[in-house]
């Protein structure tokens, strides 16, 4: 029998990547999108291309984390057999600007989804996005599963809510529930507003002349840096586990965001030093300086390894770029 999956999340980075895995395991995916004035499904839009990827399995509703009587809808209509609950307000200095719209996104509409599954009495197994900034100023490290947590963010303070309320479920009501605590993955996918992407985006228009300077904020941060792709894979097998826990995925590797910089310049033969220059908006009000991450657990208990380094991430990311920069600079040399 075919398994039917449902993704909030589905047109970002970890949604699309999600969606291509499942439909190449078989599945039927369902994706909650927001109704918005725009379409923001180009992460996606290539399955419905691509006769690899059979499009007829993939289908998108209207819902939103924010909304209690959507979900209910939505989980009644599609049946699910597995629910990636993915969908948040996901960039973290952002989350101090708008720090309520956060909490009802990235926190409480974690608990919406949870409860609408327990009134509609189905039975799906359920994951929870969570993530490494809820350690924030870490106790230890590297962090694993028992670390104690220490947000440093609105957005990683909505995290930590999530992931109890998911714990909480779990023990209260016996649902298949865990929670996935992944380390800082990137990829070409990627937005760019994000630190990485910002710098592999901006140094190849540098190298093609179409702008001149990076600005950044902290420098001397340091994440476990992994591809978006392999932590896919870690997802699937959490949810395939006999019983449902909570798991650290990281590479296991740390680098600071100047390394990122230094890296992504010097595969581009560019001095990153002479285009970077610091803007103390990107600054956090509160830091977190180290990520490091222990995901012994999850390669003993799932099976699950990163398969992408982080000089091969940054040159992927790069190479996919510098396609867009070109093709940038051709539309503007033909003045368009």
């Amino acid at each position: 029998m075919t398994k039917r999956a449902l993704i909030t999340g589905i047109t970002g980075q970890d949604g699309s990547f999600l969606a291509e895995l499942l439909l190449e395991k078989g599945y039927e995916v369902h994706g909650v999108i927001r109704r918005s004035s725009s379409f923001n499904t180009q992460r996606i839009d290539h399955i419905f291309q691509d006769p690899h990827q059979p499009g007829t399995r993939l289908f998108l509703t209207f819902g939103d984390l924010n909304d209690s009587t959507s979900l209910n809808t939505i989980l009644q209509q599609v049946q699910p057999d597995e629910i990636y609950n993915l969908g948040s307000q996901s960039h973290v200095r952002v989350s101090f600007e708008i720090p309520e719209y956060t909490s009802e996104v990235t926190g409480v509409g974690t608990v919406r989804l949870l409860e609408a599954i327990r009134s509609t009495g189905i039975k799906p197994k359920f994951y929870q996005a969570s993530s490494s900034e809820m350690f924030g100023k870490v106790v230890e490290t590297p962090q694993r599963e028992t670390t104690p947590f220490h947000p440093r963010s609105p957005y990683a303070c909505a995290k930590v809510f999530a992931h109890y309320a998911t714990v909480n479920y779990r023990e209260a009501y016996n649902m298949f529930a865990c929670n996935g605590i992944l380390f800082n993955h990137e990829s070409e996918r990627r937005g760019e507003t994000f630190v990485t992407r910002k710098i592999t985006r901006a140094a190849t228009r540098i190298k093609l002349g179409l702008q001149d300077k990076l600005f950044l904020g902290n420098l001397d941060a340091k994440r476990d840096w992994g591809y978006a792709r392999d932590d896919g894979g870690a997802l699937w097998l959490m949810m395939q586990a006999e019983k449902s826990d909570d798991y650290v995925i990281a590479t296991g590797e740390t680098h600071s965001v100047r390394e990122f910089c230094e890296a992504t310049f010097s595969y581009l033969d560019l001095d990153w030093q002479e285009h970077v220059e610091i803007d103390p908006w990107y600054y956090r009000p509160s830091e977190v300086d180290l990520l490091l991450g222990d995901s012994t657990k999850a390669r003993k208990e799932l099976g699950w390894e990163p398969k992408v380094g982080f000089q091969e991430l940054v040159r992927l990311m790069v190479d996919h770029d510098l396609v867009l920069a070109r093709n940038e600079k051709q539309l503007r040399d033909l003045g368009k």
